[in-house]
């Protein structure tokens, strides 16, 4: 299977797409390059897993990718309090890193068992 054929590749895309447009006009620069590096490296990083030879590569990358959805969410909420982000947008953000993790989870669940 290649990644671009992956629910969870194309959900994590299509999310980093829209915080990268979000912030294109933020003028704090530190946050704006953490937010949208930490959201980026959650589909790079499985696609980086699923071009590695083994499952076990595959599922260390994966982990990864799921620990970027967890920076990535605690920067929504922190988003959320100063202000950078309404509520409602960002409610909808984490909710979807939250599904990510979980089809994250599901994924590695998974190749794991291929191991065995």
């Amino acid at each position: 299977m290649r990644f671009e054929d992956l629910d969870v590749w194309k959900r994590s895309a299509r999310l980093s797409a829209e915080i990268y447009k979000h912030f294109a006009s933020c003028k704090d620069f530190g946050f704006k390059d953490q937010i949208t590096r930490s959201s980026l490296s959650v589909p790079s990083n499985i696609a980086e897993g699923y071009e590695r030879c083994s499952n076990k590569d595959t599922v260390r990358f994966l982990y990864y990718s799921k620990g970027s959805s967890a920076e990535l969410r605690t920067q929504l909420y922190i988003a959320m309090e100063i202000g950078f982000i309404s509520k409602e947008l960002g409610k909808a953000w984490v909710e979807k890193t939250i599904e990510l993790s979980k089809m994250l989870q599901g994924l590695i669940g998974s190749l794991r068992g291929r191991d065995k």
